[in-house]
């Protein structure tokens, strides 16, 4: 009989034994999740609740189920009668038992500290021309002398005053028609949707009696870590508000390749998968709609964007194909959908566009990066990076377009580093280090001051110190580049802890103590050994990535580089490539495209032109696959090194003075024999 068992929380990814009758609050506690309660363990606050997720976790080396967490308690059952049922079949954190090995999600509102989603559009000037229009018509009333039926004689208010012709009505229009005229007293507004299926045809799905004043559409990046929604009106591009939330597939796999791989380990997966993330759009819908002030029933459009993984589960496809060459798609092209259809809680007859895919794991939201971007009107040659767990990285101008996808996996976002979290407020988000004296200071979020102001102790107290996340994570790691703490090699000198006793014996290898939590169990942030491994693999990733498509290219150089995304929205490109993420470029050159996938999803809902526009520049990309390119290896060993083992960077060398190459193994610790 077993007296120990594992249990993985996400979206942290952190990970611990315990015996057999611990409850999940304690193991959360120990472990240092972000767990909330405030009754003291005792049931009465419910801000505890958490998430089984059932099934084979290849990754973690475990088989998950919903019995493993114990039998409901009176407790539980005491706390429901009185606030209602668990959603999803949460259960208290605090009266969950721990029996057997457990995948435990924690829902975002059980978390302290937040997700900060940080997908802010950046968009340009957008022409406003919707597919979906309103129009205001007055109808006929029937008499006796023209027995024709109330729809005709709609379709024929239309085309006097608006000159629409070919129109359809669904079922959905023809059950309201007669009561909507009659209560309008034979003034209607219409809703009417640009069928893309025929020139000149057009489909009424919507219908108000007299004026109505605007209708809503929503563009959604749905990334595999979180989404993003942007509701607009329709008719003037306003942006009312903006929403975002954590993917509720992370307690399936952390990276894409990991939910893959749920999907083949437990048939039906992709099902689970598929329903986690429709509820989370539609609790999303609803959020954005609420601080705008509007109903979800007068949304009459959607645009997403998404990864092929994330685009195959959106649609409930299932995603297996996309795990092993060739990587085929199920559908590469752009599909108009009924809301409906897909699940989503908007109007019963809202449409659904959904942006190309470009091939094989570049898909819709690379497509809306080129949209929003526009590198083939320009004669610079420019580099697009929109980095994720996966990222999906862009090249070329007018004259050629070539792209590729690159496995980074989840360290720039705080995961499987030791003290990495994801954005949220307390975590370190900026690093500075003396060079002299190696101490370090820092800056978290939710805090304006930096570590060694006097005033940050307090400043900072509302927040803490959780843990480092990805901007802190790149910052902190070059800093230790710049400072000697680390060689070229991303090695830790372990000669300099006679300098500084931040630099701490590790096992066989050293850390350097970034924070020291207080005596009261805070947390404690160490950058060791691991972590600046994990970070180099990931920069490898992506750099060898782009390098293969310099070479497509032939080109040593680019002229301009823009960073999509949350996290090239809160890096400094400087640091970005002082590690070698990117090639070397003028600085000045090197920007933040912001949420461009977003921005452009937001520009097909606005420009139905847009969408022939990308449609057709997606055939023209040329998809460069690294899984089976012979450079891509030595491309990979070569970036290793900071910034790089052998690519020069004159242009980073005239703002930053980088250390010499080195090649210094580690300091080992010696051996104690233990008698």
């Amino acid at each position: 009989m077993i007296d120990q068992a594992m249990i993985v929380f996400s979206p942290s990814g952190k990970r611990g034994s315990f015996p057999i009758g611990t409850s999940v609050l304690q193991a959360a506690r120990e472990l240092g999740v972000d767990l909330d309660s405030v009754c003291g363990g005792r049931g009465m606050c419910g801000r505890c609740q958490v998430q089984c997720a059932s099934g084979e976790f290849s990754k973690h080396n475990i088989i998950s189920h919903v019995e493993n967490l114990g039998e409901s308690t009176s407790v539980e059952a005491r706390y429901q009668r009185i606030h209602g049922v668990f959603a999803d079949g949460r259960r208290l954190g605090c009266q969950a038992i721990i029996q057997g090995d457990l995948a435990i999600d924690i829902p975002a509102e059980s978390q302290v500290h937040r997700q900060l989603i940080r997908k802010a559009l950046d968009h340009a000037n957008i022409t406003i021309n919707p597919a979906v229009r309103l129009y205001v018509v007055d109808v006929q009333e029937p008499d006796m002398h023209d027995p024709s039926g109330d729809l005709r004689r709609l379709k024929q208010a239309l085309m006097i005053e608006w000159g629409l012709t070919g129109l359809n009505a669904s079922l959905g229009i023809l059950r309201q028609l007669q009561e909507t005229l009659r209560k309008g007293k034979w003034q209607v507004t219409v809703a009417v949707h640009e069928n893309r299926s025929g020139a000149g045809t057009f489909d009424i799905i919507g219908l108000w009696p007299g004026y109505k004043e605007a209708i809503y559409g929503v563009a959604i990046d749905v990334g595999s870590t979180t989404i993003a929604g942007h509701l607009c009106n329709l008719a003037t591009g306003q942006v009312l508000g903006s929403s975002g939330a954590m993917n509720p597939q992370i307690r399936f796999g952390e990276d894409l390749m990991s939910r893959v791989s749920y999907v083949m380990m437990n048939p039906g997966g992709d099902v689970d998968m598929t329903h986690a993330v429709i509820e989370a759009i539609n609790d999303l819908i609803r959020a954005v709609s609420t601080l705008s002030g509007i109903l979800p029933e007068d949304i009459l459009e959607l645009t997403f964007v998404a990864n092929p993984v994330m685009h195959h589960l959106l649609l409930g496809i299932n995603p297996i194909e996309l795990g092993g060459a060739p990587f085929a798609l199920c559908t590469d092209e752009s599909l108009q959908l009924p809301a409906a259809q897909m699940g989503l809680k908007v109007h019963p007859l809202a449409s659904v566009y959904l942006l190309p895919c470009v091939a094989g794991h570049v898909g819709a939201d690379t497509a809306g990066v080129v949209l929003s971007e526009q590198p083939q009107g320009l004669d610079e040659l420019s580099l697009l990076v929109d980095v994720g767990t996966n990222a999906e990285i862009v090249l070329g101008n007018r004259e050629r377009l070539v792209a590729c996808s690159s496995p980074t996996g989840p360290a720039f976002e705080g995961a499987q580093i030791s003290g990495g979290q994801r954005a949220a407020p307390g975590a370190i988000e900026r690093v500075r280090i003396d060079p002299q004296t190696l101490e370090p200071k820092y800056s978290v979020i939710g805090s304006d001051t930096w570590s060694d102001d006097p005033a940050f102790a307090m400043d900072a107290a509302a927040v803490g110190v959780t843990g480092i996340c990805g901007s802190g994570i790149i910052e902190v790691v070059a800093e230790m580049f710049l400072a000697g703490i680390i060689n070229s090699d991303g090695v830790l000198n372990g000669e300099l802890a006679a300098r500084n006793s931040r630099i701490e014996a590790n096992e066989r290898t050293f850390s350097y103590l970034l924070h020291k939590g207080a005596e009261d169990g805070g947390v404690t942030v160490r950058i060791t050994q691991n972590d600046v491994r994990q970070i180099q693999l990931a920069k490898a990733a992506l750099y060898a990535g782009i390098r293969l498509l310099m070479d497509r290219l032939q080109v040593e150089r680019v002229d301009r580089i823009r960073l999509a995304g949350a996290f090239g929205s809160h890096i400094d490109v400087k640091y970005a490539m002082v590690l070698g993420l990117l090639p070397d470029c003028d600085l000045s050159q090197v920007s933040s495209a912001g949420n461009a996938a977003g921005s452009g999803a937001l520009m097909a809902l606005l420009d139905k032109e847009a969408r022939t526009e990308i449609e057709q520049i997606v055939r023209c990309i040329e998809k460069v696959e690294t899984a089976v390119e012979a450079d891509f290896q030595q491309h990979f060993v070569e970036a290793m090194a900071f910034p790089h083992k052998t690519a020069s960077f004159p242009e980073l060398g005239k703002v930053v003075q980088l250390p010499a190459p080195s090649s210094a193994r580690p300091v080992k610790r010696r051996r104690v024999r233990r008698n």
